[in-house]
């Protein structure tokens, strides 16, 4: 789309122009998408603009419509996207937050909750932009929560999401930074770990290619990092605390098994908001395993 052919439209023209590009080049939800395009440029919800779009404002909205026809997730283009009830930056280099991993934090807080510790230490492993870590502080203030994420480009967004609140951020790899942990130092671990199949890695929607591979990629079966927090973190918590996981839809029966096999207790899965299995919950034995 030539930013000529917005210039000096209505808003609401401007908004049906785009959603058009967006339909064409093949962009799921082209009218949630086109409105929240224009309302970057216009600064406003467009359905209630009143000037014609400026010169300025058309080459703008043409370029943001170009690179979501290109299939560049909505969010990088808006630089920031909403998880719960706070905003995050975002960008590309870092997974995009997504409504599916909300019910995951929302799991980790009721069981801080449930647990009533005075200020329990939260680890979150693979924190990407730190949605998950974040926001259980936010909703748990006394909790003591460290966000770890190994890629440097990624962690921009961590550093940047944790600035000004208690959160510690930490660059490191969750395969490795087990090791520098006390046994039993921490009491609830929530993770988003990698959890695509080399066989998914293959077929990824046009804007999940976007993202970095390294927030997606879970090794062959997709279970990689599943094992290593079931042998490795283990003991890192203490005796009783709690494990919270995000899976894949189809994931419950391998992740439960694994850690089933690993020695954890109390088990169970809660289905996200379309109804589909997405956090996994486990439990450290009280007793030391022997």
């Amino acid at each position: 789309m030539v930013s000529g052919a917005l210039c000096g439209l209505a808003p609401r023209e401007a908004l049906h122009a785009v959603q058009a590009e967006l339909e064409a080049a093949g962009c799921p939800d082209a009218d949630f998408d086109a409105a929240q395009l224009c309302r970057m440029v216009l600064g406003c919800d467009p359905r209630f603009a009143q000037s014609v779009l400026t010169s300025e404002q058309a080459e703008r909205l043409s370029k943001l419509t170009a690179r979501r026809a290109a299939r560049e997730p909505l969010q990088y283009l808006a630089g920031e996207w909403d998880f719960l009830d706070f905003t995050l930056k975002v960008g590309p280099g870092v997974l995009c937050p997504r409504a599916d991993s909300e019910v995951v934090c929302e799991t980790a807080i009721e069981l801080l909750h449930a647990d009533h510790k005075k200020s329990p230490a939260v680890l979150d492993l693979c924190a990407g932009t730190g949605c998950l870590g974040v926001g259980v502080q936010r909703f748990v203030p006394n909790a003591r929560v460290t966000c770890v994420e190994k890629s440097p480009e990624a962690f921009c967004y961590l550093a940047s999401n944790t600035e000004g609140t208690p959160v510690t951020a930490v660059q490191a790899d969750v395969l490795d930074f087990w090791q520098t942990l006390a046994p039993g130092s921490v009491d609830l671990i929530i993770s988003n770990p990698p959890y695509l199949t080399a066989q998914e890695m293959t077929c990824l929607m046009p804007e999940t290619a976007h993202e970095p591979a390294m927030a997606l990629d879970g090794g062959t079966d997709g279970l990689d990092f599943y094992r290593a927090i079931a042998v490795c973190y283990q003991d890192v918590l203490c005796p009783g605390g709690r494990l919270v996981l995000e899976i894949g839809c189809a994931q419950r029966r391998e992740v439960t098994a694994l850690l089933a096999a690993a020695g954890w207790t109390e088990i169970s899965c809660r289905k996200d908001y379309g109804g589909n299995d997405r956090a996994v919950t486990a439990r450290r034995p009280e007793a030391k395993r022997g």
